[in-house]
């Protein structure tokens, strides 16, 4: 019995190993992963009017939010999206 078994093993060893390494070496080539230096050899592009001032209005709306939660005056259910939502439509009608 234990022959058996061990021809059996054997035979799919036989039959797995070759399958597994020809899978490995017709994986395509991975792309080496970016580097900090490669990330800080390109140019920052530059933001738009429009761009910028979104920024500008996420950072007043995220002191906002923060200072309201640490006081606890946000209201129960709130959400940071749904604060920014309504924080950004207020100070762009402002």
């Amino acid at each position: 019995m234990l022959k058996v078994i061990a021809a059996a093993l054997t035979g799919a060893a036989l039959v797995v190993l070759p399958v597994a390494a020809t899978a490995q070496t017709a994986a395509p080539a991975a792309k080496p992963a970016a580097t900090k230096q490669d990330k800080a050899a390109k140019p920052k592009k530059e933001l738009s009017p429009g761009q910028a001032a979104m920024r500008e209005r996420q950072k007043k709306c995220g002191a906002e939010w923060r200072d309201a939660k640490a006081a606890g005056k946000v209201e129960k259910g709130q959400t940071w999206p749904k604060f920014w939502s309504a924080c950004n439509k207020r100070l762009k009608g402002a």
